[in-house]
């Protein structure tokens, strides 16, 4: 049987480093549109794109994708998924997948493992992704977020730093190889909610780990809930934040 469940795009438009974003430009398509057909061809019942502009709304809708104009005041993108599941009227215990608005290479198969391992895990509040981590330099790179999970597949930690640090492989001179056992894994920004979480998220206290790493979804973590991860034998097509960044995906998707 397919696991039901839904894709949710948070949308929005203003960005510093690159203005009117989601409506980027990718050969033909505007960037959001082309995130949300990658959604499609996953295994979700409904894809919608929650929006914070009716520019966003109407490109949308002029490719036959399902949208939703949503407040323009939220401070991230879970206060504007939360508000998203709440005009949809979703049941508390529907599966939601939050995927980024700028990553339209997206992979398919990556939407619905994490889909499955909530589904799998049914102490877990949340799922996401990673994958294992293959040079020092990324190893080492603050921008790189990377997680330590437990026996079960749920995470232990996220962090900036380079986690687990490997004391006696690091003991003459610093990190010079990666570690082995665990693997070195860096974390995917795409995560798996139940409804009824996704409502609650935003009314939780920030947590003082979270504003130290700025990493939100330790927030979670700090108020005693549980994360399933799923581990991918990939790492995923490159996301975009800066006007090098869209211009690269330019270029694959041209080459395509």
């Amino acid at each position: 049987m397919t696991l039901p469940f839904a894709v949710l795009i948070p949308a929005r438009l203003a960005s510093t480093r690159l203005p009117d974003k989601p409506l980027a430009d990718i050969a033909g398509l505007p960037m959001v549109v082309r995130v949300a057909r990658r959604a499609l061809q996953s295994s979700a019942e409904r894809v919608v794109v929650a929006a914070d502009d009716t520019r966003i709304v109407a490109a949308c809708e002029a490719h036959g994708i399902q949208a939703l104009l949503t407040r323009t005041d939220h401070a991230s993108g879970s206060d504007r998924l939360a508000e998203a599941c709440t005009q949809l009227g979703l049941a508390d215990d529907a599966i939601v997948v939050n995927v980024q608005g700028d990553e339209p290479l997206i992979d398919p198969a990556l939407i619905d493992a994490v889909a499955r391992t909530l589904a799998s895990h049914p102490d877990a509040a949340m799922s996401t992704a990673a994958h294992a981590i293959e040079s020092i330099e990324d190893f080492l790179n603050p921008n790189v977020v990377k997680a330590v999970l437990d026996a079960r597949g749920n995470a232990l930690y996220f962090s900036r730093a380079p986690i687990p640090w490997w004391r006696d492989g690091f003991a003459k001179g610093g990190a010079t190889a990666l570690p082995k056992s665990p693997a070195a894994l860096r974390h995917i920004g795409i995560y798996g909610y139940r409804a009824g979480f996704v409502r609650q998220f935003p009314n939780l206290p920030p947590a003082p780990i979270e504003a130290t790493e700025a990493l939100e979804q330790l927030r979670a973590l700090w108020h005693g809930h549980r994360i399933a991860v799923h581990v991918s034998a990939h790492a995923p097509g490159p996301g975009i934040d800066t006007p090098e960044d869209l211009e690269r995906v330019r270029a694959l998707l041209s080459d395509a």
